[in-house]
């Protein structure tokens, strides 16, 4: 939602919950329970790589080409921490720039918490990356970090934008991660696919949260604009 619709109609406000936004939570809460799920099935795999894992890894080692790598490498640097925080801050700053600053809050609390969800677990389930690995050799793949943050920046920016070019830029954006991470043997098949439940989540319950607050404000707004200020209320003084 833009700012110019931050103080909404009376008329809107004052209808049931919105169905988009229904839909928005129910697939946030589904995205929660499938990222619980895959963290589950790993856990009782001994943090193994799954069967699935398996079969996509060594579809990714008998397509590996050098352009395919090169390729590859361009939304690992960009998807980096160094890249991720030039990103958010570039589109914080535009948002700000544009005097919109329930959008860049809104992106900014949603990459902090996709961060802060991610970046921990990984270090506690330090899950063993594949062997052949060309990007990463630290043992934090669960889960895909890159594949989140992406999914989580691409689903805000079209829950904002709301435009159909937003979703298809975004959806490729992400398509395009999931399969650089697995190409450059950084994460196993299940590491993504976390990452794609994470930033579903995180996106789909941070702009549930976000529109929640927006219209406690509105209807404060509404309140206050309804009463009447005590000067203009109180009786006129008597004549002496």
């Amino acid at each position: 939602m833009s700012d110019e619709q931050a103080v909404k109609p009376a008329t809107q406000i004052a209808k049931e919950v919105d169905a988009r936004r229904v839909v928005i939570l129910t697939v946030g809460v589904v995205a929660t329970v499938a990222f619980v799920g895959i963290r589950l099935v790993v856990a009782l795999g001994g943090h193994e790589p799954l069967p699935m894992d398996v079969w996509w890894h060594e579809l990714m080692l008998t397509t590996l080409t050098d352009v395919g790598i090169l390729i590859a490498w361009i939304p690992a640097i960009v998807g980096g921490i160094v890249g991720m925080i030039v990103t958010g801050i570039v589109i914080v700053a535009a948002f700000v720039w544009r005097k919109r600053p329930w959008d860049a809050a809104h992106v900014a609390i949603a990459m902090i918490i996709v961060v802060a969800i991610g970046a921990p677990m990984s270090y506690i389930v330090a899950r063993t990356r594949p062997e052949e690995s060309l990007a990463e050799d630290t043992a934090t793949s669960f889960p895909s970090g890159h594949t989140a943050v992406a999914v989580t920046v691409a689903l805000t920016l079209a829950f904002i934008f709301r435009r159909w070019y937003v979703w298809v830029l975004g959806a490729g954006w992400v398509v395009l991660m999931m399969w650089s991470r697995t190409y450059l043997q950084a994460h196993w098949l299940s590491d993504v696919l976390a990452g794609l439940f994470e930033g579903i989540a995180v996106a789909c319950l941070v702009w549930c949260a976000i529109e929640a607050v927006r219209d406690r404000r509105a209807l404060r707004a509404k309140a206050r604009s309804a009463d009447p200020a005590g000067a203009s209320s109180a009786p006129p003084a008597p004549a002496s």
